[in-house]
């Protein structure tokens, strides 16, 4: 079996914990995910497995977020999940449009530096490992991109609370919003919910949890989602049968000069009949370009030809 699974993670699992649920559920060790979601959030969590796990470097990176954000409490993990560092009530004078003005900042091209709880690695360490072994080690600043933040709702009171929908890119720690807007407002603030709503082509309107993907492989009803699926973002190039059955075998093809895909672009590859093939890289050559293959997810050569088939 190779495909995927859109997996609506639980709260208290890890996505590494998800990973070995679904391998025992599916019987096949061939398992990965894409985008890992903390224990303590729940939502979409790309699940790869058989071949389409060589396909995970090739998923759009793009995150949808609903998030609540509480101002007056401070934790070492930046969200409610840590210890409680500060913990002080909030003045009335902080409103809901100082609040909105405040997050303008946080929109676009933004400098970041990571939670010290989180999986990035520093000195061949994760920083969370570094962090409960009490080794103080802050993560670089880095830039990420936030698409657009909206606020859902607002809860007044001694320890507010925020609801906010949030579009980002790869790599952005939703916790270090949370705990930025509350630096940024003098009250302190860390993340107390977090639900992923999208991840790398896949929502959640159409995720299963872990419970209906049992109940559907006892019933035999469960079907992988195509390889293919999520990586309609990259741009395709066609090949006619006899290129198709060469590039599987891992030859170069040679590509028209007219082609207005630039150099070293990646390609969804597929055959005349729209099967999915595999991964493709351009590269130049001196008559035009070259097409190479990155993964080759068909195997054309196990195909019974026409006459075969008679």
């Amino acid at each position: 079996m190779d495909g995927f699974l859109n997996l609506n993670k639980p709260a208290g699992f890890t996505s590494h914990d998800c990973v070995a649920k679904v391998r025992r559920l599916l019987k096949t060790k061939r398992v990965g995910h894409a985008g890992t979601l903390d224990p303590a959030a729940t939502g979409v969590l790309p699940i790869a497995f058989g071949k389409a796990t060589r396909l995970l470097q090739y998923l759009p990176s793009d995150k949808a977020y609903r998030a609540t954000i509480q101002l007056g409490v401070v934790t070492t993990t930046d969200d409610l999940a840590g210890e409680v560092l500060e913990k002080h009530p909030v003045s009335a004078t902080i409103n809901l449009e100082i609040v909105a003005a405040a997050l303008q900042q946080f929109q676009g091209e933004i400098q970041q530096i990571p939670p010290n709880y989180s999986a990035i690695q520093v000195q061949g360490k994760r920083l969370y490992d570094l962090a409960r072994s009490g080794v103080e080690i802050k993560a670089q600043s880095r830039l990420v991109k936030i698409y657009k933040i909206e606020i859902l709702d607002w809860r007044s009171g001694d320890f507010p609370q925020l609801d906010v929908a949030i579009a980002c890119g790869s790599g952005t720690y939703i916790r270090a919003i949370a705990r930025d807007l509350g630096h940024v407002l003098k009250t302190g603030g860390t993340l107390a919910k977090l639900l992923r709503t999208s991840s790398s082509g896949f929502d959640l309107t159409h995720s299963l949890t872990l419970e209906m993907l049992e109940a559907q492989i006892q019933a035999g009803t469960f079907q992988a989602i195509p390889a293919e699926f999520p990586l309609t973002h990259l741009p395709t190039i066609n090949l006619p049968e006899s290129e198709a059955k060469r590039w599987c075998q891992g030859q170069r093809i040679a590509i028209e000069t007219s082609t207005n895909l630039p150099s070293g672009s990646i390609l969804r590859v597929l055959d005349d009949n729209r099967q999915f093939l595999g991964i493709g890289q351009l590269t130049p050559s001196e008559s035009g370009y070259i097409l190479k293959a990155q993964m080759v997810f068909a195997n054309l050569a196990e195909k019974p030809s026409g006459d075969a088939m008679k």
